[in-house]
């Protein structure tokens, strides 16, 4: 059992000063001055802010890139490293590489996560097509894989495989079924590249079917001037966009301008959200397609990018951390389990100081960081910082 005291509550809307009670995993009770019951953990909440913990939805779990032949192929995620950007739900997915890479080790990486503390869901599929799967199928992968909530694929990238309109069309048919026979999201994550057609192979499928919008969910839409028109398109339609936080240091100005951008334009910012890309490569190439520049992309990103929004761009703290909370559950059919501060969500939250570094991270009503120290590492992880 856990209470944290007198903390200004932020669910994510703004609730004041209230005392937060979790116990067996979830939020039993909001209130003020809820008593303090034999044997339970109290954190002092005066003067931290108390959100929900981050919903990270692009993470290479198993590690990402390979791009420049097998000594770039990037290394697993670690939980301390999930911990400290305060992630405490992430969704784990293939990239370029599902040939050496396979869908039953992200799934087996999934169910390690999950042991060591936090929550973990994922995707079939990876950059090809025909999508690579445990069952031999996506639609069984969706209904008897508990971990798996949906499809990842490439469009409009020189590495994706290029697939007809027809056959978007079939992948979405068979992941919308597969994921209202087993009440989960069914959705397909679509890895967006920088070429000319954007989003119109998905404007096109939209057109010709009646498949709901919210299937479809485009990652890394601030790419190019163009992917990010059709992106704003297509959340003011009410489809969900992510935008990618990953290569920070290069991209954290970017990022603030696309959702500067996106406010301008009367996007409607609910549909709106964050991701790290963490463990998969950057990569650059020249106008030849060469490999000019690579790295791994961090599981840290949100955080940083929404201290960065509230500080530095002076977006309202209440509205910043939707990108990374209840925005991403809400896509993800998990809301209000997930996402929000809550009588009866998960007890995922983040408890962090006025300058917004992170003093305490929880998640399933386990302190996995208490000031600001890490108390829970991987199975394997050193001890040493």
């Amino acid at each position: 059992m856990l209470l944290i005291k007198g903390a200004d509550v932020y669910a994510p809307e703004h609730l004041g000063k209230m005392d937060v009670l979790a116990a067996g995993g979830r939020i039993e009770r909001i209130g003020e001055r809820l008593p303090e019951y034999e044997g339970c953990e109290v954190i002092d909440g005066t003067g931290k802010l108390v959100t929900p913990g981050i919903i990270d939805r692009h993470v290479h779990i198993t590690g990402g890139g390979g791009e420049g032949s097998f000594h770039t192929q990037a290394p697993p995620v670690q939980l301390s490293k999930l911990i400290e950007g305060g992630v405490t739900t992430v969704v784990g997915v293939l990239g370029t590489d599902g040939i050496s890479r396979s869908v039953e080790n992200l799934v087996a990486k999934a169910k390690a996560l999950k042991e060591e503390g936090i929550s973990v869901f994922c995707t079939c599929g990876a950059y090809g097509y025909p999508s690579p799967t445990i069952t031999g199928t996506i639609d069984k992968d969706i209904l008897f894989v508990d971990e798996i909530i949906g499809l990842k694929l490439a469009v409009s990238d020189h590495r994706a495989p290029n697939i007809t309109v027809d056959e978007l069309i079939r992948l979405g048919s068979d992941v919308r079924t597969a994921g209202m026979l087993s009440g989960k999201a069914g959705i397909i994550c679509l890895h967006m590249g920088g070429d000319k057609r954007g989003l119109e192979p998905i404007f096109e499928a939209l057109e010709r079917t009646s498949i709901p919008i919210k299937t479809f969910q485009p990652t890394h839409v601030g790419r190019s001037e163009k992917l990010q028109s059709d992106a704003f398109k297509f959340a003011k339609m009410g489809g969900t966009i992510d935008i990618t936080c990953g290569q920070f240091e290069r991209k954290i100005q970017s990022v603030a301008a696309s959702l500067r951008a996106a406010l301008a334009e009367g996007v409607p910012m609910d549909k709106v959200t964050l991701s790290s890309d963490g463990q998969g490569s950057w990569s650059n190439y020249d106008a030849a397609g060469n490999l000019t520049e690579m790295g791994v992309s961090e599981v840290n990103t949100i955080y940083r990018q929404i201290v960065h929004e509230v500080k530095e761009e002076k977006l309202p703290f209440e509205q910043a951390i939707l990108f990374g909370t209840s925005n991403v559950a809400k896509a993800l059919e998990l809301y209000p389990k997930k996402g929000a501060v809550r009588e009866g969500s998960d007890a995922d939250l983040l408890v962090w100081n006025e300058e917004l570094s992170l003093e305490a991270v929880i998640a399933n009503g386990t302190v996995m960081m208490k000031d600001g120290v890490l108390k829970k590492r991987g199975t394997y992880e050193s001890t040493e910082k």
